[in-house]
């Protein structure tokens, strides 16, 4: 089943939302994904901190249900916009939350910052991740060695898309 676009919607990020947000990630290696400094679990206190050092933090509600959250971690005005902190409701995967989040925050980047080009780096483990920014047109530029919270080796792969 899929969500028509008529049931999603748009809008900045609220402090009453960061309790809901913070129940997203449901493992360590979620959150890793999606907030590689944060620490597991994830507490409203450290969206606090993510939300204030990026811009943009934007919700995507399902119903009227907060159901998606993202922000841009890095920006240049008029040049690009470095997607961050992308995370989607467990009930709300699989429905184009995630997809529509997206749009929404290229959309805000080209409209509000005049970015050219959206970036965004996405873990090799995160196999869902990789394969929905390929479907919307990101393509790979670089691969990253990072580590994991156990220590293991990771591959971040930066991957970027004209807007």
């Amino acid at each position: 089943m899929t969500f028509s676009p008529q049931r999603l919607s748009q809008r900045p990020v609220e402090d009453g939302d960061l309790l809901t947000i913070a129940t997203f990630v449901q493992s360590a290696t979620e959150l890793f994904y999606s907030y590689p400094k944060a620490s597991w679990p994830l507490t409203p206190e450290q969206l606090v901190d993510a939300i204030s050092q990026r811009r943009d933090s934007t919700v995507v509600l399902l119903n009227d249900e907060v159901a998606g959250f993202a922000n841009y971690y890095q920006w240049q005005t008029g040049v690009y916009c470095a997607l961050g902190n992308v995370m989607v409701s467990p009930n709300a995967r699989g429905h184009g939350v995630a997809s529509y989040l997206i749009k929404v925050m290229e959309e805000q980047a080209r409209t509000q910052l005049q970015a050219k080009r959206m970036r965004l780096s996405c873990f090799n483990g995160n196999t869902a991740g990789l394969l929905l920014y390929s479907q919307l047109g990101y393509e790979p530029y670089a691969i990253v060695e990072r580590e994991t919270p156990d220590g293991q080796r990771a591959a971040l792969i930066q991957m970027d898309k004209a807007l």
